[in-house]
């Protein structure tokens, strides 16, 4: 078996139920949950054998293509990465990803895997693609089916049929969200949870789809070839990914197609669905108390704290969810996820910005996050990567004072350019053309205090750009 699998990262989704630490503009994919790294690059990680697998393909929204370069560079990952111009579920997203993988290479097989699932066990889920690439090779569509754990309600199972090679069966059938009573039942009858993860050959997906949705993988088709290049990215032409049919690929293909196989797998695999989620997995004290920052527990048990930098202490309770942000906190109870549904759903319509934005916002040069806001000042901390520089630009209702925390600031304003070191600082006058670049080889880091009547993004006029957004 010498021919290798293209994985293909689905990084796309924007989900709340991990709130308030996933936005919309800062999902959970990218939340490092369980140690240092996030699950996007615990994927990337599991499948960078370079005896089994390719170059991966990473298919993302437009919104978060920064965030995504910045975690491939932390792991000294590349890989080719896809822009979805809109939403269209993971029928056309996967679509997109098989025919891209075609283009490199005609009898590519694929391994579509979501960004935000967590894998305990890498070996057994490694030796499961290795099982399954036989399969797929000979025409199946190959799902991972996982071994259940206990009775779940929050996942489809799957019923597994006769032999196909080796371990992998075909599907007898695909059952939807059970109750705790039938998930017993299939647990007792053999079935599997389905972990949304597939493999299968490029040309055979795209046919299987074709005979479904001929018109929408068309589309798709089309936006693949006519994807241009931009930093780096590949932008799926707009118009015709968006004449695609928003739908799942489990719609689509999977509970259609003749040729879907399972392979069983233990790998110690979650989607990470809710905050018990999280606790369920995390490391506890002995009144099963989990905490990811700073907490204090006393006469509490069974409680999940996640900070940022407040210090949280409990007391005398049982069974909550703390979360505390910069600029949110959730208290909620541990098995209510329901709940916390039906929260963001108030609060998208009471206070939209806490469920959309994050506080820290990615850009090409960097990110730069909010410190501290008023009626007339606005203090943020910027971020430069080295060599990044922002756009050359100008304001008319704000003046700016930046000072140098870390690093060394090249600033041009009008026609002045100096340079600013560590405990320095410059002001920038109201409607002064101005740049910031970082020319060092370390990240530079400054406090940047704007006063002024105005403080929207759309004060930034950009005279000239390196990321063509003038």
């Amino acid at each position: 078996m010498d021919r290798r699998i293209i994985p293909l990262i689905m990084c796309g989704g924007a989900g709340t139920r991990l709130w308030p630490a996933s936005r919309e503009v800062h999902p959970k994919q990218f939340l490092s949950l369980f140690g240092a790294r996030s699950t996007f690059q615990e994927t990337l990680l599991r499948v960078s054998d370079a005896a089994l697998f390719e170059r991966p393909i990473v298919i993302t929204n437009e919104a978060y293509r920064f965030m995504v370069l910045e975690q491939l560079a932390e792991i000294g990952r590349e890989a080719d990465v896809l822009l979805e111009p809109m939403r269209r579920d993971s029928g056309p997203a996967i679509a997109a990803g098989a025919a891209f993988a075609q283009s490199r290479d005609s009898e590519a097989i694929v391994l579509a895997l979501a960004a935000d699932h967590l894998v305990r066990d890498t070996p057994a889920f490694v030796a499961a693609c290795r099982g399954g690439l036989v399969a797929a090779e000979a025409g199946r569509i190959v799902t991972f089916g996982v071994k259940p754990e206990r009775p779940a309600t929050e996942y489809g199972y799957i019923n597994p049929g006769n032999v196909v090679a080796g371990e992998v069966r075909a599907v007898a059938k695909f059952v939807e969200k059970p109750d705790a009573a039938t998930a017993a039942g299939y647990i007792d009858a053999g079935y599997l949870w389905n972990s949304g993860n597939f493999m299968f050959r490029a040309g055979v997906l795209l046919d299987e789809y074709r005979n479904v949705g001929a018109d929408s993988v068309a589309s798709v088709e089309q936006s693949v070839a006519s994807a241009t290049r931009d930093l780096g990215f590949y932008k799926l032409d707009a118009a015709a990914f968006g004449a695609a049919k928003a739908i799942s690929i489990d719609y689509a293909v999977m509970e259609k197609t003749a040729h879907a196989a399972v392979v069983p797998v233990a790998c110690g695999w979650s989607d990470i669905g809710s905050w018990r989620q999280v606790w369920e997995l995390s490391d506890k004290d002995g009144q099963g108390n989990a905490a990811r920052g700073a907490a204090v527990f006393e006469d509490s048990r069974n409680c999940n704290v996640s900070t940022d930098r407040a210090l949280v202490a409990l007391e005398g309770v049982d069974d909550l969810v703390v979360v505390a942000t910069q600029d949110a906190v959730l208290v909620s109870r541990q098995n209510d996820a329901n709940g916390l549904k039906r929260l963001v759903a108030k609060l998208k319509v009471a206070a939209p910005g806490v469920t959309e934005n994050h506080i820290k916002v990615h850009r090409p040069w960097g990110s730069y996050q909010s410190v501290d806001n008023g009626d007339r000042h606005q203090v943020k901390r910027i971020i430069v990567k080295p060599g990044g520089r922002l756009s050359l630009q100008k304001h008319h209702h704000r003046s700016e004072h930046w000072i140098v925390v870390r690093g060394t600031a090249q600033v041009t304003v009008n026609e002045l350019i100096k340079t600013v070191h560590e405990n320095e600082s410059i002001y920038i006058p109201i409607g002064a053309v101005h740049r910031l670049e970082n020319p060092g080889k370390i990240q530079l880091e400054l406090i940047e205090v704007q006063t002024g009547s105005y403080f929207g993004e759309d004060d930034i006029i950009r005279i000239e750009d390196d990321y063509q957004r003038t």
